[in-house]
């Protein structure tokens, strides 16, 4: 019998496209998300001190559910 011949990737007819670039840091987006996540963290340990420091993924699911809540209230308005 005779031993298998390894074989050649196909290759495609359309022209390739290039990667999507990745947020850079000092973009604006970036910037909202990093403000995003410091409000809700900061929100999360306020809760869980409230809350004599049981259960801190309870915290940050109410200090995200709280931020995200204003943060739609506020695009209402504008």
């Amino acid at each position: 019998m005779e031993p298998l011949k390894p074989k050649n990737p196909a290759t495609s007819k359309t022209p390739r496209q290039k990667p999507a670039s990745r947020t850079q840091p000092s973009s604006p987006l970036s910037s909202l998300s990093e403000d995003l996540h410091a409000r809700i963290s900061m929100r999360a340990f306020e809760i869980y001190k409230q809350r004599i420091r049981q259960g801190a993924l309870d915290d940050w699911l109410q200090a995200e559910r709280e931020i995200l809540k204003e943060k739609r209230a506020k695009a209402k308005t504008l």
